[in-house]
């Protein structure tokens, strides 16, 4: 029996900017009819917004979130193994990177499963584009520590890459974002490159890139909207 294939399907980064996913990435979603999602709803959602011609009561959306077991890995990849093509959606962006999702696709390239990444927007690719910092050497660290003085420590500890060329990127819940800029600016030297994107593909997109001498005099203030933080 042939295989199915695995198609990682993009989704937008802001609010009701559809208009940055391909046109053929909505072509091959109506090709399908089963899906791997972080969240039901919002995939269902997403769909609709994107023009999906099928039924839901056709359409199968399986959790795949960070509460999934990986157990539960192996009765998806049997959707695949009886030739069903089926679509693997985060709810934000590109999935299976900063993302549940990488684990489930490294079992489907075990069971010599083919898997198609489509093009669409990713937070991290767009703020690195856009920060004027280094392209070609860089490391995503995610989410870093909440609590002192492990943040603080973190953020040295990037900072002496920074210098290397090595740019630095990283994340943090939107709530939260101005008392990460706090501890930024309080940890790193003055000619420090620090860029802040913010809301990106959305209508408050802002990306902008400064020292940390020019952003101490701004005292930059951000609304609790979805940032990407780099150091350089």
């Amino acid at each position: 029996m042939q295989k199915g294939k695995l198609y990682l399907i993009p989704t937008i980064l802001s609010d009701e900017a559809f208009h940055v996913i391909p046109a053929y990435v909505h072509t091959i979603t109506n090709l399908l009819r089963i899906f791997f999602a972080e969240n039901e709803k919002t995939t269902r959602r997403y769909l609709r917004k994107t023009g999906f011609i099928r039924s839901f009561d056709e359409t199968t959306i399986l959790p795949l979130n960070e509460h999934t077991a990986e157990t539960d890995f192996a009765s998806y990849a049997d959707h695949l193994l009886q030739g069903n093509d089926c679509g693997l959606l985060s709810e934000a962006g590109i999935p299976a990177v900063a993302d549940p999702g990488s684990g489930f696709v490294q079992l489907c390239h075990q069971n010599n499963v083919q898997v198609i990444p489509l093009v669409g927007p990713s937070s991290i690719i767009l703020a690195l584009m856009a920060s004027g910092l280094n392209g070609q050497h860089f490391c995503f660290h995610g989410y870093i520590p909440v609590k002192q003085p492990a943040r603080n420590t973190f953020l040295e500890k990037m900072q002496q890459r920074a210098k290397t060329g090595e740019t630095q990127i990283f994340i943090e819940t939107p709530y939260r974002n101005n008392s990460l800029i706090a501890d930024v600016l309080s940890v790193c030297k003055d000619n420090v490159l620090f860029c802040i994107a913010s809301d990106l593909t959305g209508k408050k997109e802002s990306v902008q890139t400064k020292n940390m001498a020019e952003w101490r005099k701004i005292k930059p203030v951000l609304e609790k909207i979805p940032t990407i933080f780099l150091l350089g």
